[in-house]
């Protein structure tokens, strides 16, 4: 499967099934859509081939160019490196039948949040609920359920999730100590994190965090207006003016690294790349910005119609940060951040997050859910951290979700960097989480093309500089 895009002046190549990325020039470029039929109709005979394609070249290429393109094409296909076959589809049958372990944790340490932001699918904390705050007791036994169901796993994720989990501080503090008592005697690493809307951050949750979080995502939106429009405090008031400069102390106590802003945007800011950059010029060098996902009845919701505008955004933002990057004044964006060399192992390229069976949402009073999209929905109780899984249907449902699973993703270039998109996304616009999130997988589709452009460009760069 071939997937060809021109961006920012770059003929780019992908061979889906072999991961290989080509920066090709206009001939070979060309070849390359004649060659691919012939190859999808099973023709290997080269002969047949050159003789195919000389007789329907555009005639502005001469004959010795484009038999010279052609046998680059064919060396690429020889090295494995276009047109390669899919050998992953069978490999999802053992990949069903695995062991399941679950590695990460998502703490719903409050069912409660100091601010009321306008998008939040977690109803300001309560979760389809009531608002409630996750007891020690409680927490303690979901590392311990983490623990017993980790199998030989070492590395361990636990993030303090909300709500907003500094309104339950003291036992996050105790639960990180808890979790740090464990790790000698069951040969366990814990990696923390926190996610928090900042109102509540001071020098001791700071110093505490710096110290035992691994990471730390920052949720605000962009721009002033942006921010206080979407995100305000109950009473109305905007919240950005107290969040910055607490956040930019986060990211320079932690050396630019281990955190990074996280914003949601909306029709509210088509423009979305001006937040990107407003946050990229108030020194944050870790940076993540997304679409919304909510109802059509929704009045900030993305919709089709905004697609082309959202998706000129990505090329626009793309090619500001080529150019700040030359400039010395870089940073990263969240979905432009693809690895092409080492990237996810085959299992996670196929099922994604591993929600529902790797990683589960565990609620204040310890239920168990896929994670934090589908806490509350009763169909989707897992079980608990007393007696663990017992709704063995939907854990084994999400085991066999996959891209081979889903028809949309088959014959989708992106399928083995996005793993098939959200289960939640899925669910809550189609009713399965064996399908696509439209909207999503259009804008995911273009991210993964900018990132892709950007890697070759970056590549350029390094050539120019030796």
């Amino acid at each position: 499967m071939i997937h060809q895009y021109k961006n920012n002046g770059y003929n780019i190549v992908m061979d889906i099934n072999s991961g290989s990325v080509h920066v090709v020039d206009d001939i070979v470029y060309d070849m390359i859509t004649l060659i691919e039929p012939l190859v999808e109709e099973g023709i290997r005979d080269e002969e047949l081939i050159r003789a195919a394609v000389v007789g329907c070249a555009d005639a502005s290429y001469a004959k010795e160019e484009v038999l010279e393109a052609v046998e680059e094409v064919l060396e690429l296909e020889k090295q494995g490196q276009l047109f390669a076959p899919d050998i992953y589809e069978n490999y999802v049958v053992d990949f069903k039948k695995r062991e399941t372990v679950v590695k990460a944790l998502c703490l719903h340490i409050a069912h409660d949040c100091n601010l009321a932001c306008k998008y939040c699918f977690a109803e300001e904390g309560e979760y389809h609920g009531r608002r409630a705050l996750m007891s020690f007791e409680v927490g303690k036994k979901a590392l311990d359920f983490l623990v017993a169901n980790s199998g030989n796993r070492v590395n361990l994720e636990v993030d303090f999730f909300g709500g907003e989990p500094t309104m339950n501080w003291e036992v996050v503090k105790e639960l990180v100590r808890y979790g740090r008592s464990l790790e000698e005697p069951f040969h366990k690493k814990f990696r923390f994190t926190l996610t928090t809307n900042g109102v509540l951050l001071n020098d001791e949750i700071l110093e505490f965090a710096n110290k035992e979080m691994s990471n730390i995502v920052l949720s605000i939106d962009g721009r002033k207006e942006v921010n206080d429009a979407m995100r305000p405090f109950r009473g109305g008031q905007g919240s950005y003016d107290l969040i910055v400069p607490k956040f930019q102390k986060v990211a320079e106590s932690r050396n630019q690294t281990n955190y990074y802003v996280r914003g949601t945007y909306t029709r509210n800011n088509l423009d979305f790349a001006e937040d990107v950059l407003h946050l990229a010029d108030l020194g944050f060098r870790q940076i993540s910005v997304e679409p919304v996902v909510a109802g059509p009845d929704d009045w900030y919701a993305i919709r089709e119609e905004d697609i082309p505008k959202l998706k000129a955004e990505y090329d626009r933002l793309a090619v500001e940060m080529l150019k700040r990057r030359k400039e010395g004044r870089g940073f990263q964006f969240f979905h432009f951040m693809i690895d092409l060399e080492g990237g996810p192992c085959v299992a996670k390229r196929l099922s994604g997050c591993g929600s529902g069976t790797e990683y589960l949402a565990v609620t204040p009073w310890g239920d168990l859910y896929p994670c934090h999209q589908f806490v509350g929905q009763e169909k989707f109780l897992l079980g608990n951290v007393e007696e663990g899984i017992t709704n063995t249907e939907i854990r084994d449902e999400f085991k066999c979700c996959n891209v081979y699973a889903k028809e949309k993703c088959k014959k989708c270039f992106a399928r083995f960097y996005c793993s098939g998109g959200c289960a939640a996304n899925s669910y809550n616009f189609h009713g399965s989480i064996n399908d696509a999130y439209d909207v999503g997988c259009e804008l995911q589709r273009k991210r993964i093309e900018c990132a892709i452009m950007m890697k070759a460009a970056m590549a350029e760069m390094e050539e120019e500089q030796r």
